[in-house]
């Protein structure tokens, strides 16, 4: 394994593991490839679709719009995960009898019945993950990734990055000069 930064490091970063995002990427892609395959493998959904179900089961019913805004995701990502998940029967969509342009989600009895099965195969794998940090610890860990959650929506408010991601033009194949 390759040696942690110092603070000192992470402030004024010289390489790619000094970079906080790096290190934090590492961290997710330690625990989470065993949650993919746990809810790829395990169950035949994606990552994305379990995150879907797990809002939906603490949520209930709500609408796709106001989903994707929950979610953080954009309503064409959104619409798609939740057409993939009604395609499978783990979620029933209505239109709304007021305004038929808005469509109503939620769990359906197939999809309550994956999530009561695999939420506590997840939670137990998180658990397993934070054995390795103390009570003391752990709420300091808390508070920075509250921290880190709040700058790094003020950085994105105040336009820190002003490029786009370019995806649907094949952004990332492109040559960078």
């Amino acid at each position: 394994m390759q040696a942690f930064p110092d603070a000192a490091a992470l402030r004024a970063p010289r390489s790619l593991d000094d970079l906080l995002l790096y290190r934090l990427s590492r961290a997710v892609r330690a625990g989470s490839g065993m949650a993919t395959r746990l809810v790829e493998g395990g169950f035949g959904i994606t990552h994305r679709e379990w995150g879907m179900i797990g809002m939906l089961a603490q949520i209930g019913e709500i609408t796709s719009s106001a989903f994707a805004e929950r979610l953080q995701l954009d309503r064409v990502r959104t619409s798609r995960g939740l057409r993939s998940l009604s395609e499978k029967k783990l979620v029933e969509r209505r239109r709304d009898a007021e305004d038929g342009r808005e469509v109503h989600v939620r769990l359906s009895a197939t999809g309550r019945e994956l999530c009561n099965a695999l939420f506590p195969r997840i939670a137990r794998l998180n658990m397993d993950l934070l054995e390795c940090i103390d009570e003391e610890h752990l709420d300091v860990f808390l508070e920075c990734l509250r921290r880190l959650e709040l700058r790094g929506k003020e950085l994105s408010a105040l336009g820190a990055v002003p490029e786009k991601a370019d995806r649907r033009s094949g952004g990332t194949r492109h040559r960078w000069r």
